[in-house]
């Protein structure tokens, strides 16, 4: 970046996401309607002032996920990483399966692509967070909005978004304690069965066929899952709770939301938000915090 340039300021949303959606492991995601947002200057020293869920975590300087990726992307394509003055406010829960590493993620590689003028199309930017995060379903659903399926090939990673519908309300049911994904992932099986695998292809394909067409009386059956849900119930029993009320005709499906420990309830059509939550009080418990949550869009860049 030349010295005498100075770029202009970036303003940057970004949803919350949830991943799986029970059979779509590693698969699929869902943008949700909390969001990072992140305002962004060139500045002598780093800098950072952080509001909302969080704030203190968000406000550091060291080992901080926004920060450390900005640096990491400028690093490898050979340019400065500008000292910046972040203005976070952040709605999205850490360490609770919403997606917030992923928000993180693609903050730090858009300012990245922004400040250090790099030739990157959204793309490759989905395909760097995805592989620095590991996996794109996250990644790319906060970057793409609405249901999105994600596959890493060759090419980079390939994704299908369905935009959803809007009108469909979910709760978010957040325990008082986080739970890390690397903890999570340990707790899986090296091997399934043929019966436990065609069991989540049949309702993985369903779960795309009911967004595709908004059809959220299938939600019952396509967000059952045999691959990863049976094994997290230990580390996450919120999710046991509230699985019992997936077959109730105020409910239209429930999932552990990414690796977890917050679930995720689709309520079905005409059920009222009081009604929702007394049910949900009654198998979880008061010292649970359940949000109101509905399909969002991806992200947005806005120049200051």
């Amino acid at each position: 970046m030349s010295a005498s340039k100075t770029v202009r300021g970036l303003r940057l949303k970004l949803p919350a996401t949830s991943a799986n959606l029970g059979p779509g492991f590693d698969a699929v995601g869902l943008a949700m309607s909390m969001h990072l947002t992140v305002e962004a200057h060139p500045a002598t020293v780093f800098q950072i002032a952080a509001t909302g869920r969080d704030a203190e975590s968000c406000a550091q300087l060291e080992n901080n996920l926004i920060l450390d990726t900005y640096r990491q992307v400028c690093e490898r394509a050979d340019v400065e990483a500008q000292a910046l003055r972040l203005t976070i406010h952040n709605e999205i829960p850490l360490g609770m399966g919403c997606g917030s590493s992923a928000a993180a993620l693609l903050a730090g590689v858009a300012l990245a692509r922004h400040f250090g003028e790099l030739k990157m199309s959204d793309t490759e930017l989905v395909a760097e967070a995805s592989r620095i995060e590991g996996h794109p379903d996250n990644v790319a659903a906060c970057w793409y909005g609405g249901f999105t399926v994600s596959a890493q090939s060759d090419a980079g990673v390939e994704c299908a978004t369905f935009a959803g519908n809007a009108a469909w309300e979910m709760m978010l049911a957040l325990p008082q304690t986080s739970l890390s994904t690397k903890k999570a992932r340990a707790l899986l099986p090296a091997t399934y069965s043929k019966e436990d695998a065609v069991f989540n292809v049949q309702r993985a394909a369903l779960l795309v066929a009911a967004f595709a067409q908004g059809r959220l009386d299938l939600l019952r059956t396509a967000m059952q899952d045999r691959l990863h849900q049976p094994y997290r119930e230990e580390a996450c029993p919120l999710l046991k709770s509230l699985l019992s009320l997936a077959s109730e005709k105020e409910i239209a499906g429930v999932a552990l939301s990414g690796a977890g420990p917050s679930v995720l309830v689709f309520l079905s059509e005409g059920t009222t938000l009081l009604e929702a939550e007394t049910r949900l009080r009654a198998a979880a418990g008061e010292d649970v915090e359940l949000l109101l949550v509905r399909i969002a869009e991806g992200a947005t860049e806005t120049l200051l």
